[in-house]
Formats: structure tokens, sequence, C-alpha cells
């Protein structure tokens, strides 16, 4: 088992059933589960299997609300598979800060670089003070510390649900997450943006073989169990240096991957094309600032933001976070659409799967997926946010009861 906080305020939490969450297989409160069945535990233990411990961090705002239903879900999937999730839960951000001076002690960061995956809710870090004043932005620095290199966001269509592009689409967008232009992520020491004289602000870009050829390697290798097609994203037409260097080695990675498909595209015409043509597009590989636009705007198209899947994946290390932010404004009025945060859990079980070699995750993660497919395709099981009557805890319990019926 993982340790206790080490710092004073936190709750530690520990639930040796609860699970983590997962993203779709398909596509590319109480924090505390029951126990899991007997007949699982014993499939379990006769594979040898040891826990699979998750960090949870429930975040700002509607963190709290939209992480406990992920985990209500996963504790679901946990005891009717036997998936040997544990996890324990501190508390991070706003409510932190005032309570040990940092919205993440370094303690927590330790837990988090020793489970098996990280659970992330919505954070503010907007309003953190800076980061000398303990305002430290928990999301950049989990993906720093761990390097969680490549930020996996898929798009998808649903049947039943309208679609704002003029065709459906089904992609995956795969951003490179350490480097790029933002400030807090690319020097060794400072800060990447600064200002010399009152009147002029600088930004460093920083681009690296290294972090463009390895970024490139997981879309093509995500690429070859979807429909073989890369398409990197850039504007070199400006940035000649920079993009030259990241578009090099993506085309040494196309050369290493005959069988997939390779194409290039500028910034602005992939963001056109997203609304004309989005069915053209499989994987797309982009730099860190292009790829965190271009994949809000294709999770609109596709519906809503709020359905929108993603995880933060390294070499050793994985965290599931939504794509949305914290929106304090509906905080603890249970309005909150949990369907990104459980999701990205989903896809987090299906990361932990394939290392580990288990079909039960990736079981599990698809079941979750075509279970929300089934809730948002009738506007009766919908929450407010995309037309329908249900309230957070509403929606999740009709989830978990869509979910049980299939495993069952």
């Amino acid at each position: 088992m993982i340790g206790g906080d080490l710092d004073h305020g936190c709750a530690d939490r520990r639930n040796p059933v609860g699970s983590p969450t997962l993203k779709s297989a398909r596509g590319a409160g109480r924090l505390a589960m029951g126990s899991e069945t007997a007949g699982a535990a014993a499939r379990r233990e006769s594979k040898g299997d040891r826990a699979v411990r998750i960090v949870v961090l429930p975040g700002d705002g509607i963190g709290p609300e939209i992480s406990a239903a992920a985990v209500e879900v996963l504790g679901l999937v946990n005891r009717d598979l036997g998936l040997g999730l544990e996890f324990e839960t501190h508390e991070i951000g706003l409510l932190r800060l005032k309570t040990s001076g940092t919205t993440f002690p370094a303690a927590v960061l330790e837990r988090c670089r020793a489970a098996d995956g990280v659970l992330l809710g919505p954070v503010s870090h907007s309003d953190y003070p800076g980061r000398a004043e303990g305002g430290i932005n928990v999301s950049a620095e989990l993906r720093i510390a761990l390097d969680l290199y490549a930020n996996v966001r898929p798009s998808r269509s649903r049947n039943g649900l309208a679609h704002y592009g003029r065709t459906p689409m089904d992609l995956v967008i795969v951003r490179e997450n350490t480097e790029g232009f933002y400030a807090d992520r690319n020097m060794h020491l400072g800060s990447g943006e600064f200002m010399p004289t009152p009147d002029l602000a600088l930004s460093v870009r920083k681009i690296t073989a290294v972090g463009s050829r390895r970024i490139a390697a997981a879309a093509f290798e995500l690429a070859g169990s979807r429909r073989r097609k890369v398409t990197a994203v850039h504007k070199r037409n400006v940035l000649k240096v920079s993009e030259g260097l990241f578009l090099r080695e993506v085309r040494k990675l196309a050369q290493e991957h005959p069988d997939v498909a390779y194409e290039e595209q500028l910034i602005d015409s992939t963001a056109a094309l997203l609304v004309r043509d989005a069915r053209r597009f499989d994987v797309i590989v982009t730099t860190n600032m292009f790829g965190d636009i271009l994949s809000d705007e294709a999770a609109e198209l596709s519906g809503s933001l709020g359905l929108a899947g993603s995880i933060n994946a390294g070499d050793a290390h994985c965290m599931a976070q939504a794509q949305h932010g914290s929106a304090p404004d509906i905080a603890g009025r249970d309005l909150a659409n949990p369907v990104s945060l459980v999701l990205s859990a989903a896809m987090l079980l299906d990361w932990m799967g394939r290392r580990r070699d288990d079909r039960r995750f990736a079981r599990a993660a698809d079941t979750i997926d075509r279970s929300v497919d089934a809730l948002l395709k009738d506007p009766a099981t919908r929450t407010a946010d995309l037309g329908g009557k249900l309230g957070t805890k509403a929606f999740t319990a009709a989830l978990c009861s869509e979910i049980g019926g299939r495993l069952r």
C-alpha cells in the first residue's frame, strides 16, 4: 500500500476496492466503494495479480463531484471484473493551499510517482497565486515530473447526439505535452516567458528532436490499431526552424511505418477541415499549443467538450484528466456532466490493461464507453448541458445501472 500523506491538513482516504477510470477502448463526494465479489477476487488471486494503485486528486470547482462519479463507476467494474483496484485520495488545489500553504505538496507528488495511475479532477490554476506563494499548477507539474509526454485526446460523434461539423468524426489528437510554447515547462530554470522591459514581452518555444520523435512514435503506434493514417499538423511556413525539426522527426517515423498513410497539414487549414470534413482524419500528431487548441475544437464539434476524454501518458506513468475546466460557477449544485472524466478514467484502465496484458481492463473500458453511448442516445438520460434533465448523481446512477446490466 502507498503510505499516508506526510503533510498536515490532508485527509488520506484509501479504499482497497475502489477503482480508477478508463477511456474508451473503441475510439483509441464519496470516493470509497464496496469490496469486490468473492468470485472476482478469486479470479484475480489465481492469476497472482498485485493491487493496482490509483491516486485520486479531486481538484477544484466541480472536480470533487465528477471525481466521485468516476470512482463510483470504477468501483462497479472493479467488483464485477476483479481488477484489484485500490485508491488513495489527496486534497489539492485551493483548499489544500489554505491548509498546507501549497496547492500541491511534494509528498502528494511522490504518492503519484509511486502509483500505477493518477485520476486528476479539474483545477482552477488561473486563480492560484504565484509559485512562490504556493500556487503550483498541479496538471502541469505532474506532466513534467512524471514525464507524461503524450496527451491523447479522442473526439468521436455519437449516434443520437447532435454534432456541429459538416461530417461525423472519429479521430484522436496526440499532442506533445512537455515542451512547445508553454512557459511553465520549457525551461530548466525560470520561466519561458519574460519581460526585458515594461513594454516588451517575449516567449520561448522549445522543440527537441527527442520530444518530437517520441510523440510521433506514440501517434504511429496508435494509428496502427485504428485506420492507419497519421496527419502531422504544423506551421512551418512561419516557424521554419522549430517546425522543421518537428517534421523532420515525424517523417523519420513515417518511413519506419510504411503500412500507415502519412500526410501533413498547416494548423490553420486543419482548423477549417475539422469543421468541413473531419472524417478525413484518423490520428493527428502535433506540438503542444496546436494540439491543445485543436483538441478543444474537435471535442466541441463532435458534440460537447463535456464528453472529451483525455489521458496524459509516458513510458512509466499515466494520468486521466477531464479535458474541460473546473466550472466553479456550478460547483456543488449537482449540475456537472461527469462524462469527460469517466471516459478519461476508462482510457486509463485501457492503458493499464495493455501494460499488464490483462483483457479485463480493456473489457471494463469498452463497457463504460458503450454504456455512456447508450445513455447519450436518449435525451431522457442526459445531463442538462446536453438538453437532458439529469443531475450529476442521477446520471452516474443511470450509468452504473447500464454498466452493471452489460457486465452481468
